[in-house]
């Protein structure tokens, strides 16, 4: 007789409760995602296995009595770039809040390296003490109108990981105009993962132009701002992913529109996209979602349903998202079901901190992904905007990444922009391909006063990006970026304040989290000093203002783009 047919055999004679399970976890109040109901029992695990729930002796006991078990949460879309730590960093950050898997698209790296920077999150993933499933990046670049360090990564590129049991389908399709064109360099995309999920990112989109979205195959947004685009894209068959991250946090929008309409919730996920380290340690991950829909009134059980079982079956994963016999043994243990005050997780039957103890560090780094910051010929000439009677100005909204867009009368000098405590200014400077590349324009609602922040993450091309108060600021900034090869960066009357160290492609750190999140934490407080307000994470909506598929005004290395006439705004009309 085969292992298989062995193993099975011992996990049929423990569910019949012929022989003791491995670890039981006893007196528990177990919540079943698929009745909504929250049953006393025992959980009863061979190894990464449940192998039945109700009375169960076993060879190890833990006494849960008084708790609540829930199945492992999942994140439905994120991007691990945005951690700026290695996964293993990451796991270390999100495991101790429950989430226990992970729905990755590697675009931010493919974006900078190409082939090199997809292989580098799929080994690196391999053996983490989390479920890492990853999309393949749609749209790299996700428009023409910008630079970015990998040139094109096309349907060809992607046949070699189709394959791959990790390997869910096709990332957020950001090239939504395209898909709705017809256009045959995106549909070879949708085609070659017709048999896979599509993850959609379409913002705005509505009216027949969102019926011929949906039509070419996409089944997910996680976009969506206000209760009603939900309900559009819900009416159409879409899957919403409710995003709570670091910069665009929609959940409160949704879930009470949601809950007003009372409008079934099965085709709703939870998600974070770009969640900074600091928000993850203070607020949790996954949980972090839970908790804020129960606190506007969402049933616990069913917040729960959504961190898990929709997630899972949204995205075929057969095993994972339910405490119930054959499931993967990835649970978490509260002592609040309201508040969603995590005791204990644990991952395929073990504790995490044991799991994270035996992992090993991911030690293969291709340097094909270090130094990858190129400056060409940045002088303070190349600075200059030139001003008008009204200009084009990019308007920051609080709490989210779109903007609006303004024309009104700017701060001058000799003709030249000066910026105010009103309007600071927004430099874009290409680092990949030495073209000497340089966007500038005005932005109104930063807050910044006498200093610059850059960093070389700015979606999804990863150019230089920097707002500052006064040109020399800004390049003494930019100057440090290549330096130190890519990362975050303050600088006050030409002096670095503070800074956090990015070489792996100038979007992830090579030191541990508690470093990073610990830099983090103080130029997140030094960038508050120097006037950014609450409501603009200082560096996550800043690195969104050069994503040219976000409504409604965004600023490329090619110049100021108005997304909603998708050209530039010197051009358009």
């Amino acid at each position: 007789m085969n292992t298989p047919i062995l193993v099975l055999k011992k996990k049929l004679s423990m569910a019949n409760g012929f022989e003791p399970a491995t670890l039981v976890l006893k007196n528990a109040n177990i919540v079943n995602v698929f009745t909504e109901e929250i049953i006393i029992g025992d959980v009863a695990l061979s190894g990464t296995t449940i192998v039945g729930t109700g009375d169960y002796q076993g060879i190890t006991e833990v006494d849960c009595t008084g708790k609540f078990i829930t199945p492992g949460f999942i994140d439905a879309h994120m991007h691990i770039e945005s951690s700026m730590v290695t996964p293993l960093e990451l796991a270390k950050a999100v495991l101790p809040s429950g989430t226990t898997t992970l729905i990755a698209d590697p675009h931010e790296l493919v974006n900078v390296a190409g082939k090199n920077g997809l292989d580098y999150v799929v080994e690196s993933t391999e053996h983490l003490p989390l479920n890492v499933y990853i999309m393949l990046p749609s749209s790299v670049p996700a428009t023409d109108f910008e630079t970015n360090g990998a040139g094109q990564f096309t349907a060809r590129d992607m046949i070699p990981y189709l394959n791959h049991p990790r390997i869910l389908g096709l990332g957020e399709m950001m090239s939504f105009l395209n898909v709705i064109k017809g256009d045959a360099f995106i549909l070879e995309k949708l085609s070659l993962c017709q048999d896979k999920i599509c993850d959609g990112h379409a913002p705005g989109l509505t009216g027949k132009p969102l019926q011929a979205y949906a039509l070419a195959g996409v089944e997910t947004d996680h976009e969506s701002t206000s209760f009603d685009e939900v309900l559009e894209k819900l009416r159409t068959g879409f899957k919403i992913l409710i995003r709570e991250g670091s910069a665009a946090k929609n959940l409160d929008a949704i879930v009470t529109g949601l809950l007003k309409q009372k409008l079934p919730l099965d085709h709703c996920l939870f998600c974070t996209d770009d969640k900074h380290l600091e928000d993850i340690h203070r607020d949790g991950h996954i949980r972090w979602n839970i908790e804020k829909a129960i606190d506007l009134g969402l049933d616990p059980i069913k917040a729960i349903k959504i961190a898990t079982i929709q997630a899972a079956q949204a995205y075929g994963l057969k095993r994972l998202g339910a405490i119930a016999p054959g499931y993967r043994a990835d649970l978490v243990i509260l002592s609040d079901l309201k508040s969603m005050t995590v005791d204990a997780v644990y991952k395929d039957g073990k504790p995490i901190d044991q799991l994270l103890k035996e992992t090993p560090a991911y030690d293969t780094l291709d340097p094909r992904l270090l130094n990858s910051v190129h400056v060409k010929n940045l002088s303070p000439e190349k600075l200059n905007f030139p001003v008008k009677q009204k200009d084009h100005i990019i308007g920051i909204i609080p709490f989210q990444i779109n903007t609006d867009h303004l024309i009104e009368a700017l701060p001058q000098e000799n003709g030249y922009f000066m910026p105010d405590d009103t309007y600071a200014k927004l430099c874009v400077i290409e680092r990949h391909q030495n073209t000497g590349n340089v966007g500038i324009a005005p932005i109104k609602g930063f807050g910044i006063k006498n200093g610059a922040i850059a960093t070389t993450v700015a979606h999804d091309s990863h150019n230089i990006i920097v707002v500052g108060s006064n040109d020399q600021d800004i390049l003494a900034a930019v100057d440090h970026l290549e330096k130190i090869q890519g990362g975050y960066v303050i600088v006050s009357n030409g002096s670095v304040l503070g800074d956090v160290p990015l070489a792996l492609a100038g979007l992830i750190s090579l030191e541990s989290g508690d470093i990073v999140q610990k830099k983090l934490s103080t130029l997140i407080t030094l960038a508050r000093e120097l006037g950014v307000p609450i409501g603009v994470d200082p560096f996550i909506t800043l690195s969104f203002m050069a994503l040219p598929v976000i409504p409604r005004l965004r600023l490329t290395d090619l110049g100021l783009f108005d997304v909603d006439a998708f050209n530039f705004v010197e051009t358009e009309g």
